[in-house]
């Protein structure tokens, strides 16, 4: 069973930091893409970040110069690590693995929520 499981999540002032941590299991890590998303009350999902299978890296605009993932095959978990953050950041953060082989299916994880605020 694959599952995917976002952690680091919480409230933290703007300017501040938080480090995302998403733990996978059940699949062979390192033969899919890594997302990034979030979703903001009343808007739609959106993508903050892209990995290759070889840790490449794509930012959408909103973090650029702010956000940097990474990720770690060997322990099959992806990172999210957010510097000054901002109120308009305050999302439900959501990784979401994409298989390199079109058999397979992609998965979601459950979210875990960032709350910027003062």
């Amino acid at each position: 069973q694959v599952e995917l499981v976002e952690s680091g999540g919480g409230l933290v002032q703007p300017g501040g930091s938080l480090r995302l941590s998403c733990a996978a299991s059940g699949l062979i890590f390192s033969d899919y893409y890594m997302y990034w998303y979030r979703q903001s009350s009343g808007k739609e999902r959106e993508l903050v970040a892209r990995l290759s299978h070889a840790g490449n890296s794509n930012y959408a605009d909103a973090g650029k110069g702010r956000f940097t993932s990474s990720r770690d095959n060997a322990k099959t978990t992806l990172y999210l690590q957010m510097n000054s953050l901002e109120p308009e950041d305050t999302a439900i953060y959501y990784c979401y693995a994409r298989s390199r082989s079109q058999y397979l299916p992609d998965y979601w994880g459950q979210g875990t929520q960032v709350t910027v605020s003062s």
